[in-house]
């Protein structure tokens, strides 16, 4: 049995979700557990060295979890031969750039998304990666979600039959900052600052239908700004210039129609944060973050319009819930292990690259054309 020592720069950590997902839930407790362990009995390790602007905060960071490494210098560290993976979950804009500048330095890429804040950096940053020959990974979390895990074995096992449509609902109240504290950053909701939630919610939505329900082909698009001022970190009013909520239509392969809600300004009256049916001929799916129900067609009650009376068929009553069949471990953690095998070699290619990152980006750009000129945008196939 071999250890196998993986230098990893990991950038832009000291963030709510680069801390807590990333670092905390996938890195440090892949260190924790003795590495990744491979087939053939060898050992993964990860080598982690924290990049930030705030030394001290990485200090604290790094020294709460166990981390040896903290940088202020990214230059130096791309320089290093010895860390030769870069992991970036940094701001939107700058991502692009620091991905160029890491793939001519011969590293490795595994990336938060959005790839890019736009089509051209995205493909860009696809087609450099593949000319040098180097691996990447592009974050895909939500296919990871136990209840989504549930939904795709409903799916293959064909229980659905023939998918005819899908609707999602994604979203909650954020809070405006005034009479309680917003428990989402304020760049969130400011343009210039790669805010947003088409850009941000339709890029996980191109990876959840794509690898689900059929690659999508079109969209139409609706965009809003319902709350025009929010209160920032320091209690400060400032303009929300961009949208905090997207009402989108999916045209699928196959002639599946999806129709997915995105909105920060929703009060939430259902079973999950976020949930997707899916009706089929032969059944229907509902999943959330951890559960999943079925109903059959047999099982399918037949209500009658009739608004004069209470309606009396409990329609919750209906479904059955899938049973958890294995352990859900954390998505992050499995993605991260996922793409050590890869860079191992034990897997011999690794579906969530920079091009399924691109189609993210794809996606959420015609959202937005779609939105700005009030029509359906077709999605062209995209290669590198």
């Amino acid at each position: 049995m071999a250890e196998r020592r993986i230098g990893l720069i990991m950038n832009g950590v000291t963030g709510r979700m680069g801390m807590n997902q990333h670092l905390i839930r996938s890195i440090a407790a892949i260190c924790a557990d003795g590495g990744v362990r491979l087939a053939n009995g060898d050992r993964i390790m990860p080598d982690p060295i924290l990049v930030g602007r705030n030394r001290e905060k990485l200090e604290q960071l790094a020294k709460a979890h166990g981390v040896a490494r903290v940088s202020t210098d990214l230059d130096a560290c791309l320089a290093d031969p010895k860390d030769e993976v870069f992991f970036d979950a940094a701001t939107t804009q700058m991502r692009a750039a620091l991905l160029r500048k890491a793939i001519a330095a011969g590293k490795h890429i595994y990336c938060e998304k959005p790839t890019a804040d736009n089509l051209d950096d995205a493909m860009d940053v696809a087609r450099l990666a593949k000319r040098a020959g180097i691996k990447a990974g592009v974050v895909q979390d939500k296919l990871f979600l136990p209840g989504l895990r549930k939904l795709k074995m409903v799916i293959d096992s064909g229980f659905l039959g023939r998918i005819c449509s899908v609707k999602g609902e994604f979203g909650y109240w954020v809070f405006e900052g005034d009479l309680q504290p917003t428990q989402r950053p304020s760049w969130n909701y400011k343009k210039a600052e790669g805010g947003g939630i088409i850009l941000d919610m339709l890029c996980h939505w191109r990876y959840v239908l794509d690898n689900l329900f059929g690659e999508v082909e079109a969209v139409s698009c609706l965009g809003a700004t319902h709350i025009p001022v929010r209160y920032d970190e320091q209690g400060k009013a400032y303009d929300a210039d961009t949208d905090d909520a997207a009402y989108a239509t999916f045209q699928l392969a196959g002639g599946v129609v999806a129709h997915i809600n995105s909105s920060w300004v929703t009060r939430v009256r259902r079973d999950d944060l976020v949930t997707f049916q899916v009706d089929g001929t032969h059944g229907s799916a509902v999943a959330g973050l951890q559960k999943c129900w079925t109903q059959s067609r047999v099982n399918t009650p037949k209500p009658v319009w009739n608004p004069d009376i209470p309606q009396p068929i409990d329609f919750y009553a209906g479904w059955q819930e899938v049973p958890d069949t294995q352990p859900y471990p954390n998505g992050f953690r499995v993605q991260w292990e996922m793409f050590f095998r890869y860079l191992a070699g034990e897997l011999q290619s690794y579906p969530w690259d920079l091009l399924a990152g691109a189609k993210g980006v794809q996606l959420a750009e015609a959202g937005l054309k779609s939105w700005a000129e009030r029509r359906w945008i077709d999605l062209p196939k995209l290669e590198v």
